[in-house]
């Protein structure tokens, strides 16, 4: 149910890296809480975000929510495909619902982030 090879935040984005490049999303506990997605408001490309702030919201049937970085750096790509399909978030969370890019600052702050055994163990542990 969660890929083994992302690492998750206890805020329930996922971050999936290629280098120095972390591409961010939410997670799939996170989009079945939301129920059906309707919106999603994104930074733009070449704002900055720093780990544990807000860099949008998603808006669903049920609630609107926050979107907490689970790392510091350089927006570099915004996946405009949610504006006009905002329900891939919930179709496919770890694929084409990916919400940004980030050039991270700081690689050793992806140490702080749980794997994917770990962050079930931590949804267990709020269950």
């Amino acid at each position: 149910m969660y890929p083994k090879d992302l690492k998750y935040d206890r805020e329930h984005e996922w971050v999936r890296l290629d280098g120095d490049i972390a591409t961010i999303g939410i997670s799939d506990f996170a989009q079945d809480q939301l129920g059906e997605v309707v919106y999603v408001d994104l930074p733009s490309v070449g704002d900055a975000v720093s780990t544990g702030d807000s860099f949008g919201e998603v808006e669903s049937v049920k609630s609107v929510s926050e979107l907490f970085s689970p790392l510091s750096g350089e927006v570099i790509e915004v996946n405009s495909a949610l504006d006009d399909a905002p329900e891939a978030v919930n179709d496919d969370c770890y694929g084409d619902g990916w919400m940004i890019r980030v050039k991270v600052d700081n690689l050793s702050e992806v140490d702080a982030l749980m794997d994917a055994d770990d962050y079930e163990a931590f949804l267990a542990e709020e269950a």
